[in-house]
């Protein structure tokens, strides 16, 4: 399958996600306080990642699961993603890879 990477900024991104939250949240009827109570993550921390799109991997992950898409969470970057057919190839060939390269060798 060949995908279509459009760019967008890191700040486009974290917006969309807590867009997505807080109407994931609202949907269920959740206040930030009941959502901080499911998951641990503090009712300010809520607020901030909602308001302001700012929020740590682990208090992001855990409101996530929390609302119930812990499959989802988990899926994120299960499958490699390529563009072009050699691209696909890289890919293959490197799946037993157990360290990385500089990108300024990858043509040498």
């Amino acid at each position: 399958m060949l995908y279509n990477f459009e760019l967008e900024s890191t700040a486009d991104v974290m917006r969309g996600l807590a867009e997505r939250l807080q109407k994931r949240r609202l949907e269920k009827g959740l206040s930030r306080g009941a959502l901080s109570q499911m998951s641990g993550v503090p009712v300010p921390t809520i607020a901030k990642f909602e308001q302001k799109h700012k929020i740590s991997l682990e208090s992001f992950v855990a409101i996530v699961m929390s609302l119930g898409y812990t499959a989802d969470m988990k899926s994120v970057m299960s499958e490699p993603l390529y563009s072009t057919m050699r691209e696909l190839e890289e890919i293959n060939s490197n799946k037993n890879r157990k360290r990385g390269r500089n990108v300024d060798n990858r043509d040498k």
